[in-house]
């Protein structure tokens, strides 16, 4: 028989993350939210906790734990905010995997504990403006001189990127041209603070206020030839496995959002009164409420499908573009019907459903749009 409870470990990590949301998160984000500020004392207590540390091993200063671990503490925090969960997602999925996975034993020891730790942010700079969803259409460059990259370009929508405990930007780049004339990608590592690295105002979101996003620009910016992450040429290949594992972690925080519209419609179902009755009694409101439950469940269950086949190291690039997809709709008509039975109120951005309209959007688009997990889906069906 099919056994999806969590282990004992990864339930009482998840009752450990949830008192947290809870307890630490959930007074203080409206407030941080509407200024549009980053959460630095939460970020830095969920560092305490080892939260950015989940899958990583002990001896870079991990927990020890896998992938599945993050997603249940992403689920977690995106339950009560979506700033919070999207910051350790790409912390770790973004920030600090591709060290992990591509990088020199040099390279870890010198960036994976203070990642791991949460004293340091990583980012991931793929995304340029001009290429959106095209991220082979990579225009920024680094060429190799007098043992030297020199960097010229930009990216676009880059987490994470620009805050105060921001350590380093992975960044993709045409290093050169491959034997069949095609573009030669590879990912080179830039500091923080490196001359030439620029990094511009944040943007101005529809959601994920109390996330850090923004765009950046390198004008000959010049890091060491030891900074190249991985193979040459091999970056861009590296950085569509990463967004692989990336799209179960969006999964979880997707799952976590629209769950988190069924817990505060069922709350706000037995207090709001209408027409002397308490509005849970009413059949359209039962039935809204429990599609949003079904949703959020299977889109549970899509993800760990994707996680379970990734820990078993088999193939998942199908699973993990249906778990994305499948979620992101779930979150994005969970957080349209919560607003609904919020009526005005889920209008306000003083009520969690308003935050939570606002941030779904993003979760069809970020990692890759819906069209594209739909493309991935047909590709592996081979249809092509």
């Amino acid at each position: 028989m099919i056994d999806f409870r969590l282990t004992e470990e990864h339930e009482a990590l998840r009752k450990t993350v949830e008192e947290f949301a809870r307890e630490e998160v959930a007074p203080v984000i409206g407030e941080l939210y509407e200024k549009a500020e980053f959460p630095y004392e939460i970020v830095a207590k969920m560092g305490r906790m080892g939260l950015f540390g989940l899958p990583f091993p002990e001896e870079h200063g991990g927990m020890g734990g896998d992938f599945l671990a993050v997603c249940v503490a992403l689920e977690e925090l995106a339950r009560v905010d979506s700033s919070v969960a999207i910051t350790l997602e790409a912390g770790v999925s973004l920030g600090a995997m591709p060290i992990y996975r591509f990088g020199t034993e040099e390279q870890k020891q010198e960036w994976l504990p203070r990642l791991c730790s949460g004293e340091m942010l990583g980012a991931f700079g793929l995304t340029e403006p001009g290429g959106g969803s095209d991220a082979g259409a990579t225009l920024t460059t680094a060429v190799e001189r007098d043992g030297t990259w020199v960097l010229n370009g930009s990216k676009a929508f880059i987490t994470n990127s620009g805050t105060r405990i921001t350590g380093l930007v992975t960044a993709t780049a045409v290093t050169g041209k491959s034997p069949d004339g095609r573009k030669e990608i590879s990912a080179i590592i830039v500091p923080a603070g490196t001359p030439g690295f620029s990094v511009s105002k944040s943007y101005s979101k529809v959601g994920w206020n109390s996330s850090d996003t923004h765009e950046l620009s390198f004008v000959d910016c010049q890091v060491p030839v030891a900074n190249l992450l991985g193979q040459r040429g091999r970056g861009y290949a590296q950085f569509l496995s990463i967004l692989d594992e990336g799209r179960i972690a969006i999964a979880a925080v997707s799952v976590g959002l629209a769950q988190g519209c069924v817990d505060e419609s069922v709350r706000y179902a037995h207090e709001r009164r209408a027409f002397g009755h308490a509005i849970g009694e009413y059949q359209a409101i039962q039935f809204k409420i429990a599609d949003m439950e079904a949703r959020a469940h299977t889109a549970r269950l899509a993800y760990y499908a994707a996680a379970s086949k990734m820990l078993r190291g088999e193939p998942f690039k199908k699973e993990a573009a249906i778990a994305k997809l499948v979620s992101s709709n779930a979150a994005m008509d969970n957080a349209r019907d919560a607003t609904q039975i919020f009526g005005g109120y889920g209008f306000m951005n003083e009520y969690p459903v308003g935050r939570f309209y606002r941030d779904a959007k993003i979760l069809e688009i970020g990692e890759g749009t819906s069209e594209v997990q739909r493309m991935l889906i047909a590709r592996e069906l081979g249809l092509r």
